[in-house]
């Protein structure tokens, strides 16, 4: 095995996440969970990515909401690096159309593949902190 690679195992993923209030560290949580929520399976022969929150939306009603609850969660985030109350409200209404297109049983998991309100949000974020906290910017974008 090559020891520069390194096994994931559940706790491990937790463990790496940086648990700082400060913008580096928020960025480094909301582009993870941006990951997971938007881009964590690919779809054998498309090269489309997808995540949780199209899979949470094949529950129900309580898929949809566990998924808003996260944007929910991304949008607390925005608000500690001091993001205006103008971008966060833009982040609320993604999460909240996200929502609404997930509210419909099963089907609602189709708008939800291309509506990635996680992915807007993370671009805000991202377009806030590369012009308030230049130093966090990565070359991955």
């Amino acid at each position: 095995m090559n020891p520069r690679v390194t096994r994931i195992t559940p706790g491990s993923i937790l463990e790496t996440l940086p648990m700082g209030k400060d913008a580096l560290s928020v960025r480094r949580r909301v582009e993870a969970m941006e990951r997971v929520m938007e881009g964590l399976f690919v779809i054998p022969g498309t090269n489309r990515k997808v995540g949780m929150d199209v899979v949470l939306d094949l529950i129900p009603f309580a898929g949809s909401t566990i998924a808003a609850a996260v944007g929910g969660w991304m949008v607390w985030e925005a608000r500690n690096i001091g993001m205006s109350k103008l971008q966060m409200a833009r982040m609320f209404g993604n999460v909240g159309v996200d929502w609404a297109l997930g509210m419909i049983p099963f089907v609602g998991a189709v708008p939800d593949f291309f509506f990635r309100s996680n992915t807007r949000n993370l671009r805000i974020i991202k377009r806030h902190l590369d012009k308030h906290h230049p130093s966090t910017t990565t070359l991955d974008g």
